[in-house]
């Protein structure tokens, strides 16, 4: 079985890569921000302060999810999710050190 094109590059690529494709949606960075300023929630307190349809909700905390920028534990009747403090962290470093190779070129 041949290789997948995304085994010809780095683990360190790869995420960085997951990371920008996860957050590039506009509401998917709308659902980072919230749980960032309003700390950990379920999908039904996102849906009340975002334009969006609760499956809509649901679908993009799955892409951040799978990503690893989104954590989700049980909470009462449902699911809470919060921002996974160590990836945004990670995807922060990897980012800069982007950044300062294309400052310095």
């Amino acid at each position: 079985m041949g290789k997948s094109k995304t085994d010809f590059f780095s683990d360190k690529q790869n995420r960085l890569a997951n990371y920008s494709k996860a957050l590039a949606h506009p509401a998917r960075i709308a659902i980072a921000l919230y749980l960032v300023e309003n700390g950990s929630c379920n999908c039904g307190e996102i849906v009340k302060a975002l334009p969006l349809a609760q499956p809509t909700i649901s679908q993009h905390l799955k892409e951040l999810k799978t990503a690893g920028l989104v954590e989700m534990s049980g909470r009462g009747n449902g699911n809470a999710y919060g921002v996974n403090q160590k990836a945004f962290a990670k995807f922060e470093k990897q980012m800069k050190t982007l950044f300062k190779k294309v400052k310095k070129s």
